[in-house]
């Protein structure tokens, strides 16, 4: 770690805690956001995970002081912080969009914020080359924002944000106007330097994937209100609803009613045609159910399997993707199964599909009842 990093890191307020209780907002009759109770630890990576108009880029604003609360509080530590204007929060901020000045330098963008709170000019050229090496930009500091790539116009818009050594960094899904290559690069420098800097992060993505690469927790959003929250582990094998189960890749989400239960293990199926045995903590026999698998988790059977958990389909669609083929296949009964397999599979094809009970997560119907 550099002399600069350590001075950096010993120089920035820190704190204990940021609670968010009871954050509201409305817009007229919309709520976007609903009673929402979140506390965010000093040090930690946060992502707030979720679709379009779930609320977390309103939670984020909420958080910078760009919109007032309806109801609710925020407090760091001691100290309520909903009624002070942005500027005061001492939170820097990374926008989709980069929001950088298209007339002034790379130095002077990153510069901005200093002179704006009247650091003195020998303060700001320190931080600011302290700055650029972070992010490696230094050779690039006298170009203007549209002589550079995409990604070092967002490695400029981060620089902007941490020579401020704010207490709090909110990002606004930062990578999402990049494409796939440069999205995984700055993925790995974001971590770095959250790392490095000993900083505290709000990540705002719809990217599952990017949630699970970079956080610390993370929080699942649905129509403004917390779905689940814990760590990518968490999230990723124990989803906590067939909401959370699609949004965490398993895309095969199969209603089917509850034939058997008992100690843990659930059988689901139609008589005749498709039958599944996973877990799952509660189930009720004559009811309706959810068995989500990922499409991983199926394998191409070498001979005809006995069920339970054997599943013939039809081959409709199979994609290359290097190392796998990604496939969908189509059951008699007209389920469509999505799955993968390391060997060449044609359309056209019939297969037989096996999935250990354990790799089958059973969800009550959000319908029934």
């Amino acid at each position: 770690m550099t002399a600069e990093v350590v001075a950096a890191r010993g120089a920035r307020g820190t704190f204990g805690a940021l609670r968010l209780e009871g954050v509201t907002r409305r817009f007229g009759k919309a709520v976007a956001l609903s009673g929402l109770d979140l506390r965010i630890e000093g040090g930690e990576f946060l992502a707030l995970l979720g679709p379009s108009g779930c609320g977390k880029s309103t939670a984020l604003n909420c958080l910078a002081g760009l919109l007032p609360l309806s109801e609710g509080g925020i407090w760091l530590d001691d100290e309520r912080i909903d009624g002070l204007p942005p500027e005061r929060r001492g939170f820097g901020m990374v926008f989709q969009n980069y929001a950088l000045f298209p007339h002034l330098s790379v130095r002077k963008n990153v510069a901005f914020g200093l002179s704006v709170r009247r650091v003195g000019k020998a303060e700001t050229a320190r931080r600011v080359d302290e700055a650029l090496r972070m992010v490696e930009l230094t050779e690039h500091e006298h170009k203007l924002p549209g002589q550079l790539s995409g990604g070092q116009q967002q490695r400029v818009a981060i620089a902007r944000a941490i020579v401020l050594r704010p207490r709090l960094v909110l990002m606004d899904e930062p990578l999402s106007n990049l494409d796939a290559k440069l999205r995984v690069q700055m993925r790995t420098e974001i971590r770095r330097i959250h790392q490095d800097l000993g900083l505290t992060t709000v990540y705002v993505t719809h990217d599952q994937e990017e949630a699970l690469a970079l956080a610390d927790r993370v929080v699942v959003l649905r129509a403004g209100r917390v779905e689940q929250i814990g760590t990518p582990e968490e999230v990723y094998t124990y989803p906590a609803s067939t909401y959370i189960a699609g949004f965490m890749g398993y895309r095969n989400l199969l209603e089917l009613p509850v034939l058997s239960a008992g100690d843990g293990r659930v059988t689901l199926g139609e008589r005749d045609g498709l039958e599944l045995t996973g877990v799952a903590q509660e189930a009720v026999e004559g009811t309706r159910a959810v068995a989500a698998v990922r499409p991983e988790d199926f394998r191409v059977a070498a001979a005809e399997p006995e069920p339970p958990n054997a599943v013939a389909v039809r081959v409709e669609v199979s994609e290359f993707h290097g190392r796998e083929v990604a496939a969908e296949g189509v059951t008699d009964g007209g389920r469509v199964i999505h799955f993968r397999s390391p060997e060449r599979i044609a359309p056209g094809e019939r297969v037989v599909l096996t999935v250990p009970p354990e790799r089958v997560l059973v969800f009550a119907d959000e319908g029934e009842g």
